[in-house]
């Protein structure tokens, strides 16, 4: 990838064995859905490394003692309907996070994406928003609910993908330089019919095994 695009891989044993079995054109819908998580769920601990603390005191059993809790909400907008697979993963890890959905088609001929279904929380400028979309090819998805998001006043953005190709992260970061990506593999690039490659298939009839 060039230096006009930039993402965050990030690395762990456990994406990339989980990986393998996403890639693997044999696994099944369950090998698929369980390796899926595993992956969703260590990308998001990474996306969100660096939420902010506040210190408060607690009560044990023996005696108060200092502790922290998180300073900033998180809401997760998964883009239906692939994303909602990154969500089951990761909203445990959260507890009081909110939810947005945004959903979008993809046309198969133009690659364009139009938008079919939105359903936001209330006040998003005060909240970390954290963008769901397992497969990041033209950008076009992730830059329609990005639309979405700033025009309902989200300024903290982030975007996190299992797959994405340098086409799409070029695309992201041109029009939102100020939106963090991450993902668990940058592929080599688009396909003539824009799916990625070497890629994993199409994530959301994978998973839910509509294939």
């Amino acid at each position: 990838m060039g230096t006009d695009a930039h993402i965050t891989v990030a690395a762990h044993p456990l994406i990339d064995h989980a990986l393998t079995y996403l890639r693997d054109r044999t696994s099944d819908a369950e090998t698929f859905q369980r390796h899926a998580r595993v992956a969703a769920q260590v990308l998001v601990l990474e996306v969100l490394r660096d939420l902010p603390l506040r210190e408060t005191l607690v009560d044990t059993p023996l005696e108060r003692t200092a502790a922290r809790r998180l300073a900033l909400d998180v809401t997760f907008v998964p883009v239906l309907r692939s994303g909602l697979a990154m969500l089951d993963a990761v909203r445990d890890f959260f507890p009081g996070s909110r939810v947005g959905f945004v959903g979008l088609q993809r046309d198969e001929d133009t690659a364009i994406a139009h938008q079919y279904y939105s359903k936001l929380p209330a006040r998003l400028s005060g909240s970390r928003i954290v963008v769901l979309d397992p497969m990041l090819a033209t950008g076009g998805s992730a830059l329609a609910a990005l639309d979405l998001l700033t025009a309902h006043t989200a300024r903290d953005l982030r975007l996190a993908c299992i797959v994405a190709a340098p086409e799409g992260v070029r695309a992201i970061n041109e029009r939102y330089p100020d939106v963090r990506l991450w993902c668990c593999a940058l592929d080599r690039g688009l396909d003539a019919r824009k799916f990625i490659v070497p890629g994993l298939g199409d994530f959301g009839d994978r998973y839910y095994g509509t294939a």
